[in-house]
């Protein structure tokens, strides 16, 4: 008795349209703002890896900077110094440098 009928019913269909919109638009924006940049920026580090040659500049997920010397299915042996290499899982190399970034070697 509290309740006045008119405010009682307030829902569409058994269903609260206005409740459910803010969700909706919630969701929207979350995969606009994070979930589709990453998957995006995913996928460019995955072409970027199958795409690696023997001779590209690279640096690791540990700031290790080199050239690749050997490239396998998982693993890529880099050239950190003259003479010196170290094998990376092929998940591991973080970026591809520009050609003559790395002189000294």
């Amino acid at each position: 008795m509290f309740i006045t009928p008119a405010f009682a019913n307030t829902t569409v269909g058994g269903l609260d349209l206005m409740g459910f919109l803010p969700m909706v638009v919630i969701f929207v924006l979350f995969w606009f703002l994070l979930v589709r940049p990453q998957q995006k920026r995913a996928k460019e580090h995955q072409k970027m890896l199958s795409e690696l040659l023997k001779g590209d500049e690279v640096i690791t997920q540990g700031g290790v900077a080199g050239r690749v010397t050997k490239s396998g299915e998982q693993f890529i042996t880099v050239e950190i110094a003259n003479g010196v290499e170290i094998n990376v899982q092929r998940g591991a190399i973080t970026a591809k440098l520009e050609k003559g970034t790395l002189k000294s070697l």
